[in-house]
């Protein structure tokens, strides 16, 4: 779903005078708190008039989604959201207390399941200066997956690098360096068999969309696009079983998109987390992660570049 789709539902709005939610304004990261474990989400709640409010959302899984209705009154805030890939229940929903820059509360999520939430302030990342940038180093080294564990289980045997080429057949756990960034220049060459969808999770937060989309309409669902948020300007990509090249420049939350040497985005802000990001901490370093549960993916010459 385009990222400029935004939910509108007035709470009741009579009475209420301007500025009734500005403490709660603004976009929040997400921790929801299940007897599984844990997982991140985020939500951005905006004005749509001086007494109705407005949101987005994302979840565990999935792109940004609008809010279906959303009400904030004496310190509580409530919302529902239609469900995108949850099942086993019609909209998930959430009640919290606001207290300073945090949340707290209780949410029903997939499958009717009760669950606690807290939530923080998102972090601004601004940058003061543009870095100088260092020289690039390796994130494959010889023939193994030194410097990379999998998400959810052994990255072996479904990832391997043979003759400098890092693959997955797919249909597996996705693949994270050991090692965390902050702002960095990623470099890879990569090649996607005929329908293929993967992605690149920066700071293991934000996925830029890999997939074979050549001379399909621009979205950010698409290839090159920051994963339901940012669509790419131009369609560089090329057709699938050829080398691409994509050169990815993230400073706070500004990321340049360069696909087969055409900028397609370019230092345009990143809002918020993306479906499948490790975590919801954006003031954190953070990891590259390499999406291997969806499609094949072959990629090469995969290096990054960090401030000197």
């Amino acid at each position: 779903m385009a990222a400029t789709l935004l939910g509108m539902v007035s709470a009741a709005a009579q009475g209420r005078q301007a500025g009734f939610a500005d403490d709660v304004l603004g976009r929040w990261d997400l921790t929801v708190a299940t007897v599984r474990g844990t997982y991140p989400s985020w939500l951005e709640v905006r004005l749509r008039t001086e007494t109705e409010l407005m949101g987005r959302f994302v979840g565990r899984v999935g792109s940004v989604r609008h809010v279906g209705s959303i009400d904030y009154a004496s310190g509580r805030l409530s919302f529902s959201v239609p469900v995108q890939y949850e099942h086993g229940v019609d909209e998930l929903g959430f009640e919290g207390e606001l207290r300073g820059d945090r949340i707290e509360g209780t949410a029903v999520v997939e499958n009717g399941e009760k669950v606690r939430f807290t939530a923080v302030r998102a972090p601004a990342l601004e940058s003061s200066r543009p870095p100088e940038w260092g020289a690039p180093s390796p994130l494959v080294k010889g023939a193994g997956l030194e410097g990379w564990v999998g998400r959810s289980g052994p990255a072996a045997p479904c990832w391997e690098v043979a003759g400098g080429i890092l693959a997955t057949r797919g249909g597996c756990t996705d693949l994270v360096t050991t090692a965390v960034f902050c702002d960095f220049r990623l470099h890879a060459e990569l090649k996607l068999p005929p329908g293929s969808n993967s992605g690149v999770y920066l700071r293991g937060r934000y996925e830029v969309q890999l997939q074979d989309t050549a001379g399909k309409a621009l979205d950010p669902l698409r290839m090159g696009g920051v994963y339901g948020f940012i669509a790419p300007s131009v369609d560089a990509a090329r057709p699938a079983g050829q080398w691409q090249t994509l050169d990815v420049e993230l400073v706070g939350r500004r990321v340049t998109v360069v696909l087969n040497g055409t900028t397609i985005i370019d230092g345009q802000e990143i809002p918020g987390i993306t479906g499948g990001a490790l975590d919801s901490d954006e003031g954190a370093p953070g990891p590259i992660m390499l999406q291997g549960d969806h499609g094949a993916i072959e990629l090469r010459h995969l290096t990054i570049a960090v401030p000197r």
